[in-house]
């Protein structure tokens, strides 16, 4: 009986290590700590590089609208990223829009829609909300970066496109000339539409 046991103890042991392997170290490697808590990870840019990489994709949105609208910069928005406890985490979400001046139609507004949620899809973004109601419709995307697109009609029939990054890593930021509340812009952002389109204004249903 003495081999046998000593098998089966030897067989324990290897048991035993297979289990420790398959838990991990408690070295961080697997995404928790020693105490088995998560670690933060890092964020993915600075506010300047998110700030970048959101006028980008409102330029090439408003690009491949087409007919071509006009359009002015809006105002952008910083909120500081904060802990559950309310603890501020050196990190800040970064917000940038654009609004559109050419007046777009009741009747033209789900091809607007449908146009710039097609080019988002093309560009990998998801779809992760539709608001369908008559007056002020919403459709908002997101990509595997991180950074989420919206395109939203207000109440004045006024229609915005806004790109934000969630949680950059604080940092100085420069803005585009014309950037509302910054040297070379307004003090306030335009929002009432006021130019015509023989198409985007048009009341008549667009044919099929």
């Amino acid at each position: 009986m003495k081999p046998v046991f000593g098998r089966v103890r030897l067989l324990g042991c290897v048991l035993m290590v297979a289990a420790l392997a398959a838990c991990g170290t408690g070295d961080g490697q697997n995404g928790t700590d020693i105490h088995g808590k998560k670690e933060k990870k890092a964020p993915a840019m600075d506010m300047q590089q998110a700030g970048q990489r959101s006028e980008a994709l409102l330029d090439g949105t408003l690009a491949a609208i087409r007919p071509p609208v006009e359009w002015t910069y809006g105002a952008p928005a910083e909120a500081a990223c904060s802990t559950g406890l309310n603890e501020p985490t050196g990190t800040t979400t970064v917000t940038r829009s654009r609004n559109i001046l050419t007046v777009v139609s009741e009747q033209r507004r789900g091809n607007l829609l449908g146009l710039v949620q097609r080019y988002w899809e093309r560009q990998g973004f998801r779809v992760v909300s539709v608001n369908s109601d008559k007056d002020m419709p919403r459709i908002r995307a997101r990509n595997a970066d991180g950074f989420t697109v919206s395109l939203d009609v207000g109440s004045i029939g006024n229609v915005s496109v806004s790109a934000g990054f969630n949680c950059a890593e604080n940092s100085a930021m420069t803005y585009p000339t014309g950037t509302p509340g910054h040297p070379g812009g307004p003090k306030a952002e335009d929002l009432r539409p006021r130019e015509r389109s023989d198409f985007w204004s048009s009341d008549e249903p667009l044919r099929q």
